[in-house]
């Protein structure tokens, strides 16, 4: 198999599974939003609250996906299945502690972030009602890394939108026949997790018992995962912390503006995921050549993948522009809301070529085991980030301030993250082989 149909064999399921988990997002703040602009706002709080806790978590599926590719590279397939039924465990008790810590502290996590009175008790509704669904998120979190280190995307990808189907269903009996308001959707959400969250395990078990493989909790490999995922869960962190902080600045800008950013910050999440599916391909063949010891392999492929990266974030931001418009109007009744979103969508639509090169390059160095370098790369970026969105508390508020501060998170930011893996990128250091 040629290498462009190797990327794409991996890259157009991937996408479509990637895209899955914000569709459940995107489906709550569509269906959220016709309840009006209050409850939107809070759903943007508890949103991101849920979306940070699965973000930080994310290292679950790429050092899973790092980790077992490179077994397969190497010949070691049982081995491999063993190390992600352990990356299960280990996202089944992350999971379980997150929702203590989530139910105990919601009310102070939703003040925290700048939420006050109604906005405030419907972030808190939606954040109890969501979070028992974590579990099951991560744990398919680690299955999908899995299913991805062998070269299966198809798994992971009829999973998704099964539960993504799942949700936007439930959302509406729960919201709209029950009657629950903000609380349903969060709970439609929480089903269709732990539901795709069990399918998940059960098939990763599946498949291990074939081989022989280990499939009770071994608390050696359960640290080896750990380990691997330690350096790309701070490299998350730091992300997460500018997306918290993002959102915190948009609520100094007032309940419309922040229900705006949501709706934004909710394309952009989708269309990132997008663009990730590249990445994603990466991961696998990245890990896969360098367990095998093909460097050449690795470095042609992160050149063409690099390319179509970028090409694809062009014509995305070409459509977003293109549709600004009613893309605002679909997500938002407010006109005023409206108003912020179209304006939001023009800096979305000229920085979405630069976040396919960061994506890309970012997917290449967590296949090839880079913890250590991309979370100091993250934390670096977080640094030069923090002073721009700061200076926008300065601005006027309002539209003003919510467009300065989308300049300074997409071209700020992400410029940072751009400059920091390309000093990396241009090197030899990243190419570690064997598994």
């Amino acid at each position: 198999m040629s290498l462009t149909r190797r990327i794409l064999s991996l890259a157009v399921p991937a996408f479509a599974a990637l895209i899955a988990q914000p569709l459940m997002t995107l489906a709550d703040t569509w269906i959220v939003g016709r309840l009006g602009t209050i409850p939107l706002a809070g759903l943007g709080i508890g949103a991101v609250v849920l979306t940070t806790m699965v973000g930080i978590m994310i290292f679950l599926a790429y050092g899973s996906t790092a980790t077992v590719s490179r077994q397969v590279g190497a010949g070691n397939q049982r081995r491999a299945l063993e190390l992600g039924t352990q990356a299960m465990w280990l996202a089944l008790a992350l999971g379980l502690a997150l929702v203590v810590l989530t139910v105990l502290g919601a009310s102070w996590i939703a003040g925290a972030l700048g939420a006050d009175d109604g906005v405030h008790a419907q972030a808190v509704e939606y954040l109890r009602w969501a979070v028992p669904g974590m579990p099951g998120m991560l744990v398919m979190l680690a299955a999908t890394g899995t299913f991805r280190g062998l070269s299966d995307a198809r798994t992971p990808l009829v999973l998704l939108v099964g539960a993504a189907s799942l949700n936007f269903a439930l959302n509406l009996f729960f919201v709209y026949v029950v009657g629950m308001g903000i609380g349903g959707a969060g709970l439609g959400t929480a089903v269709a997790e732990t539901t795709m969250g069990a399918a998940a395990a059960f098939l990763v078990a599946r498949q291990g018992r074939r081989l022989g493989a280990r499939l009770r909790p071994v608390p050696v490999d359960m640290w080896l995962n750990l380990r691997v995922g330690l350096p790309l869960m701070l490299r998350t962190l730091a992300l997460r912390i500018a997306i918290l902080l993002t959102t915190y600045v948009a609520a100094a800008q007032g309940a419309a503006a922040l229900a705006a950013h949501h709706v934004v910050m909710q394309v952009w999440n989708f269309l990132a995921n997008a663009l990730d599916a590249i990445a994603i391909a990466g991961q696998t063949i990245i890990g896969t050549a360098l367990g095998a010891s093909r460097r050449d392999e690795a470095r042609e492929s992160t050149r063409l993948m690099t390319r179509w990266s970028i090409g694809v974030g062009a014509v995305l931001g070409l459509v977003v522009f293109v549709v600004r418009g009613p893309l605002a109007g679909f997500f938002a009744s407010d006109l005023e809301v409206r108003d912020h979103a179209a304006w939001l969508f023009v800096v979305v639509a000229v920085a979405l070529p630069l976040a396919g090169y960061v994506f890309l390059l970012d997917g290449v160095l967590i296949g090839a085991g880079d913890g250590p370098y991309l979370a100091r790369a993250g934390v670096v970026a977080l640094l030069i980030y923090v002073p721009l969105a700061i200076a926008v508390l300065w601005l006027p508020r309002g539209q003003l301030g919510l467009v300065g501060l989308w300049l300074a998170f997409a071209f700020g930011y992400m410029g940072a993250r751009a400059l920091t893996l390309w000093w990396r990128a241009r090197t030899e250091d990243w190419m570690v082989e064997g598994a």
